[in-house]
């Protein structure tokens, strides 16, 4: 099957070292010569995902704005680490920060972990200021309210390694919503709130281009799909799936599994021509289409495309974006629905699925390829992937449209085996136990808003969100083992009066 490209591939962050003229030519040699080795030490970490570039140190205010102009002008950064080595008078940095339009972090470390304290002189003092070079720094940062992560230690600590890699995924998360087109097959699915939402504030804040194809120039697509086409995917399905007895070669349902390949190459096929990294479709919209794409869509999202059903292009953001920044690491993300729940005292939990759409990189195990009947949309019974998601821990993220902005809500949850098989049950699904409990999580979500539809990510934790929602500047809601009703409440008040009041008139 093929997959997206790397979101990490050609890409790379720069490294922003501070400094001045006044130490004099031999202390900037090592400065230069230091802040080189900290660049390759975060470039050779495995943690970090896309390359660590080394800039030239920057030692006065033009040299600093042209940095931050050139940053913003490279399609390949895709954010900078800031680190001032010796003492760099923040002044100077005020016109190069007010013009950074890419993410930043603010690296608080030193050329060295240990110090040599029987060789510690004025010189050993001169050269290795970040102690109060970096204050100075976040001073002024604070100051002109720069949006920014901060990470304190040796570039060498794994602790350090494995947050810088985290705002890394952030950052590219970012870029690809930037950067994203996102294809709605028709329209939301009709009488439904929370699907709906302001297109055109959604590029402003975010960078996204969300907009609507009829289903039938998506049908044109799908019809020209040839037959030599249709067989190597129906291949594909033979063997890497568990495929029914009724869709085998030769099977009497068999043109029902041909009818899902050719929808999943015609999709396919119009994302790629278009550069759509996201798409969306609605069961009340189908056209001429025989079935709800199924299959199709599991496996676009598993080859790294974000995908909202009924319309819900909100959600198909945040999957791209979750696909984006859980590149290359274990586990996987999906659209999601909270759909039912196991409420008896001491064994709840939240059982999870869609109707047919959930992504199949939520299991290491092969799942079964079945065909079912659908019970709405009046058209044939799709062909699907069946499977129970991997135990595990996991968050579950939703957006929701506030009219004066976007609100991220996260909970941390842990993926749990099912209490006993389903059977009867034909699709894919998840079962979780939310944190800090069942109630406190399902009232705090209610009480935040927060959509139905969600993305469940085994991928990723709590802390790649985070960044995502800084760098953004989007409300994060956070529900967790911390949270309770009423300082979650006090949490949501407080964020809508800073929203409203960072606004402006």
């Amino acid at each position: 099957m093929t997959t997206l490209p790397s979101p990490f591939e050609g890409k790379s962050i720069w490294l922003l070292t501070g400094s001045q003229d006044l130490y004099g030519e031999e202390i900037l040699n090592q400065v230069t010569e230091q802040s080189r080795r900290v660049a390759a030490t975060l470039d050779e970490a495995p943690q970090i995902p896309a390359d660590v570039t080394w800039q030239p140190v920057l030692k006065d205010r033009a040299s600093i704005h042209r940095a931050a102009l050139t940053a913003n002008a490279d399609p390949t950064c895709l954010g900078v680490v800031v680190w001032m080595h010796t003492f760099s008078p923040a002044k100077m940095w005020i016109a190069g920060l007010g013009a950074l339009d890419k993410p930043m972090l603010h690296l608080h470390t030193q050329a060295e972990a240990t110090l040599p304290w029987g060789e510690v002189d004025m010189d050993f003092m001169n050269l290795n200021q970040a102690a109060h070079g970096d204050r100075e720094f976040a001073y002024i940062a604070t100051r002109i309210s720069q949006r920014r992560k901060t990470v304190v230690g040796h570039a060498s600590a794994e602790t350090v390694r494995q947050k810088v890699g985290t705002w890394v995924r952030a950052a590219a998360g970012w870029d690809a919503l930037r950067t994203m087109r996102l294809a709605r097959f028709g329209d939301n699915m009709r009488n439904v709130a929370v699907t709906e939402g302001d297109k055109t504030e959604a590029e402003i804040r975010l960078g996204t281009s969300v907009n609507t194809w009829a289903v039938n120039d998506l049908v044109e697509r799908v019809e020209a799909v040839t037959e030599e086409q249709i067989q190597q995917t129906v291949a594909e399905y033979d063997a890497a799936y568990q495929v029914v007895s009724s869709m085998v070669p030769g099977s009497r349902r068999r043109q029902e599994l041909e009818y899902a390949a050719r929808q999943e190459v015609g999709i396919r096929e119009f994302l790629s021509e278009g550069g759509f990294t996201a798409f969306t479709t609605n069961f009340e919209d189908l056209g001429g289409l025989r079935q709800l794409p199924g299959l199709a869509v599991q496996r676009l999202m598993a080859a790294g495309y974000g995908f909202g059903a009924e319309g819900d292009w909100k959600t198909a953001m945040l999957v791209r974006a979750a696909k984006v920044m859980g590149y290359g690491l274990p586990g996987g993300a999906s659209l999601m629905e909270d759909y039912t729940y196991e409420m008896t005292p001491g064994r709840e939990k939240i059982l999870g699925a869609h109707m047919l759409e959930v992504c199949p990189t939520l299991t290491t195990e092969t799942p079964r390829l079945e065909i079912h009947p659908l019970a709405i949309g009046d058209r044939e019974d799709p062909p699907r992937l069946v499977f129970t998601a991997d135990p595990g821990p996991g968050v579950v993220v939703a957006m929701s449209d506030l009219r004066e902005r976007f609100r991220l809500t996260v909970n941390k949850v842990n993926l749990v085996p099912p209490d006993a098989p389903l059977p009867r049950l034909p699709v894919a699904h998840a079962v979780w136990q939310p944190e800090p409990d069942f109630a406190t999580s399902a009232e705090c979500w209610l009480m935040a808003g927060a959509a139905h539809h969600s993305v469940l990510s085994t991928a990723l934790g709590l802390e790649a969100f985070e960044d995502l929602a800084e760098i953004a500047g989007i409300e994060l809601a956070v529900i967790d083992q911390a949270s309770s009703p009423r300082s979650f409440g006090q949490e949501l008040r407080w964020n809508a009066a800073y929203h409203r009041l960072a606004q402006g008139l």
